[in-house]
């Protein structure tokens, strides 16, 4: 894992003006357009608490189009990312988008299998475990649905692992159809996937913690400057964080693949250290 962190920590290292352009384009922006789009529902919140649920599931409703639309921008840009961080031949900018844009379609189809596929695994996890743990009675308790919760989350992710890496398959080894991709990923991360695991998990924890202070910074400076202003400074922290985060996560995955599938596409002769 450690060897994997240096070699992403490298490959942002030298791709840091580029990286900060595909970044700028394809998460900050349309983390900071997503923020003001939501921003009267985050406004009438911090108004009346009470009314927080019915706000944030109207605005949810309207802008769920938008949603959809930014996060197949951020795909692309994440499917950029990866040609410029792992193609041998050092594409610009342009030619990356391109890579990206190529590849988004079999990466939209690869990530709708695997939702397709986790959300089988969780309902028979659930079929099966459920009478057996006693959720399936009239009135459940609250040990045994956090039993069956827990179980299955731990079911669905090792799927989830093991296929993490289909789309530097796809946007690096060229693999477009969605079946084969999901199958490489499979087949890469034999061997590795408690160390990716692992991986995941102490990201995922320092962006938790991140994010847990953005919030509460966010939260001070808008009792401070007002709610409007206090709008614009919250979007600015919440896309800046988006971005870093985003690429911190693809230089990551990146260099697992790197590992995965040696230096150069397609080439499988080394393991995840």
């Amino acid at each position: 894992m450690s060897e994997a962190w240096r070699d992403a920590t490298a490959m942002m290292a030298r791709n840091r003006e580029v990286l900060l352009v595909v970044a700028g384009l394809f998460f900050f922006l349309p983390s900071l357009v997503l923020s003001f789009a939501m921003g009267d529902a985050q406004t009438a919140t911090m108004r009346d608490p009470e009314a927080a649920e019915s706000a944030m599931v109207a605005a949810y409703s309207q802008w769920a189009w938008l949603m959809v639309l930014l996060g197949v921008v951020s795909m692309v840009g994440s499917l950029a990312l990866l040609a410029l961080l792992r193609d041998h031949d050092r594409p610009t900018v342009g030619e990356a988008i391109k890579t990206g844009l190529v590849a988004l379609l079999p990466a939209i189809g690869a990530y709708l299998l695997l939702a397709i596929g986790l959300l089988l695994i969780a309902f028979l996890t659930i079929g099966i475990l459920g009478p057996l743990l006693g959720v399936s009675t009239a009135s459940p308790t609250l040990g045994q649905l956090t039993t069956l919760a827990a179980i299955t989350f731990a079911i669905v992710l090792y799927p989830a692992v093991k296929f993490s890496l289909a789309t530097p398959v796809i946007a690096v080894d060229k693999v477009h159809n969605p079946i084969k991709a999901l199958g490489r990923s499979w087949r890469l991360t034999k061997g590795a996937s408690l160390q990716l695991f692992l991986f995941y998990v102490l990201l995922f924890l320092v962006y938790f913690v991140l994010a847990l202070v953005a919030a509460m910074v966010s939260a001070a400076l808008g009792l401070i400057v007002g709610p409007g202003a206090g709008l614009i400074v919250s979007a600015l922290i919440s896309g800046a964080l988006s971005a870093v985060s985003s690429v911190v996560f693809v230089a990551v995955v990146a260099a697992a693949h790197r590992q995965l599938a040696g230096p150069s596409a397609g080439a499988v002769s080394q393991t995840f250290e």
